[in-house]
C-alpha cells in the first residue's frame, strides 16, 4: 500500500485561481475563487450584488 502524496480532492483544488471583487455601491472588495463564479455573492458591507464581471484576478491591477 501507497501513501498519497495529496490529500483527496487536491487535483480539483490545485488549478483555482483567486479574484478581487469590488461592491459598485460601497467599494468594499471581497476574494472570490474561479469555483465560485457559478453562483450569486453578496457584498458583505452592505448588502448589494457583486458583479462578477468586474473581478480582476488577485495579484494583478
Amino acid at each position: 500500500m501507497t501513501t498519497p502524496q495529496h490529500c483527496p480532492g487536491f487535483q480539483d483544488l490545485k488549478n483555482l485561481k483567486a479574484f478581487t471583487c469590488k461592491c459598485p455601491e460601497c467599494g468594499k472588495e471581497k476574494e472570490i475563487f474561479s469555483d465560485e463564479f457559478d453562483r450569486k455573492h453578496i457584498c458583505p458591507e452592505c448588502g448589494k450584488e457583486l458583479d462578477l464581471s468586474q473581478c480582476t484576478p488577485t495579484g494583478q491591477a
